[in-house]
């Protein structure tokens, strides 16, 4: 029926993929991460010192690989005391490659970054779905992805590297003819796509759901069922930070002196510095989900650490199902304490209208054989009025 229904929108087939759909709506599980930060080290890792990006998150591939064969803890959740199973896809929010700065310590480029990703991450992820087919790979891309491509308030070498962001928007978008660095142009090649898993839309966006992204996002939603639940995967939280914004002062450019990263679309409408409030800019995108409640729950990274939350909206006047990774390599937390490293994984059920997210610590006993271990968890409704 999907299919059919986004037929009727040509003018879209260009900046998402017809839906992948699932058949029928059987219980579906994904895990969620982000922040790869593929270019940097980590202080400490399972006894070594100054650990690469490489060696840690192939570890988090390993881990991953290591949860089909896991059994859900005895809990109040979906499926709770059962084996995990197939998992239908894996979702990274971000930050796959470094920003390429010079100072204090040169970053190697988004080419290399983006590289090693490929090579100790994505290639050694070896777990199926249902069907026994790869578990899909979902990407959206991060700040630090994006101002490779764009240049960034900070000196970088090469000022510009748009590796990362081609190549996650040729995975997940796939147009006919494949974009290179020299014609991806980032306004205008924005990563938008939507999948179906067990009746469940999963949309994926560029950093935050900006006004762009929300006018693309209301004809999507306008062409399926007003009683599908939706999903949204993007980079930043939804009470974005102003330097994310567009800068608001003289040419709007990106420069040392004003610090403005110019990620999305709409420009900072409160002060001129980036220590200003973003009340107008959440409370836009808190109007648009109170418009769309078939929007039923938000999955982030940017500032990392494992936490379900639910966002209010500045007025306090919304209740939206958060969910927050935390990232291998710049974990709050988990950056100073290894063992609490995790991922979540993530469980919902059409039928039943659940949902619940469980962190995974997939370093809990970092000097011993690694062992998966559960942490906090959470089931929220897929139903909404």
């Amino acid at each position: 029926m999907l299919r059919r229904c986004f037929a009727s929108l040509p003018a879209l087939a260009s900046t998402f993929l017809i839906l992948l759909t699932s058949a029928g709506a059987a219980p579906v599980t994904f895990v969620f991460t982000s922040d790869l930060h593929f270019g940097l080290t980590r202080s400490y890792f399972r006894g070594a010192a100054n650990v690469a990006a490489t060696e840690v998150n192939a570890a988090l591939a390993a881990a991953i690989n290591r949860v089909p064969a896991a059994r859900f803890p005895a809990d109040a959740g979906l499926r709770a005391a059962q084996s995990v199973g197939p998992l239908d896809f894996v979702m990274v929010t971000g930050d796959i490659a470094n920003r390429q700065e010079m100072l204090p310590l040169r970053i190697q480029p988004a080419a290399a970054s983006w590289a090693q990703f490929e090579t100790h991450f994505a290639q050694r992820l070896a777990v199926t779905n249902a069907a026994g087919a790869a578990t899909p790979l979902l990407l959206v891309p991060g700040n630090h992805d994006a101002s490779n491509a764009i240049g960034a308030p900070v000196p970088m070498l090469p000022a510009t590297d748009a590796t990362a962001m081609v190549a996650i928007y040729n995975r997940m978008m796939r147009p006919a003819v494949p974009k290179t660095n020299s014609d991806y142009r980032y306004t205008s090649d924005p990563v938008r796509y939507i999948r179906e898993f067990g009746g469940v839309l999963i949309v994926g966006c560029t950093i935050w759901p900006d006004s762009a992204t929300r006018t693309w996002l209301e004809e999507v939603l306008r062409a399926a069922p007003a009683t599908q639940p939706v999903l949204l995967f993007c980079h930043d939280q939804p009470d974005i930070e102003a330097k994310h914004l567009r800068n608001p002062n003289g040419d709007h450019g990106i420069n040392a002196k004003d610090k403005f990263e110019n990620l999305v679309a709409d420009t900072l409408h409160e002060g001129t510095s980036t220590d200003a409030p973003t009340t107008v800019e959440q409370r836009a995108l808190a109007n648009f989900f109170k418009q769309h409640r078939n929007i039923v729950g938000y999955f982030h990274g940017n500032a990392n650490w494992n936490q379900f939350y639910t966002w209010e909206g500045p007025d306090r006047d919304l209740a939206l199902a958060t969910f927050r990774a935390d990232s291998p390599i710049k974990g709050r937390n988990s950056g100073k304490e290894e063992p609490l490293l995790s991922f979540q994984v993530v469980t919902y059920d059409l039928e039943l209208g659940k949902l619940t997210a469980r962190e995974c610590r997939w370093n809990a006993t970092p000097t011993q054989e690694p062992t998966l271990q559960w942490g906090e968890s959470t089931t929220r409704s897929l139903r909404f009025k």
